[in-house]
């Protein structure tokens, strides 16, 4: 991954770089893999994970088609 430094302002560089890490999930990532997790444990949380994903997405459709 890259990042561009322009006029030397490190900072927003930073900025994107933490961003772009944000995106990708990164940091949760690292969070997850600090302790082991059981497979049935790991099962789980993805399954909630993917229903919260599909009622987040239904719940924006109806949204945009209430209009």
């Amino acid at each position: 991954m890259q990042v561009h430094v322009r006029d030397n302002n490190v900072d927003q560089a930073l900025r994107a770089l933490k961003k772009k890490l944000q995106r990708e999930g990164v940091f949760r990532e690292m969070k997850l893999k600090q302790h082991f997790e059981k497979p049935s444990v790991r099962k789980a949380r993805e399954k909630a994970e993917a229903i919260r994903r599909a009622r987040k997405l239904a719940r924006k459709k109806n949204q945009r088609d209430s209009y």
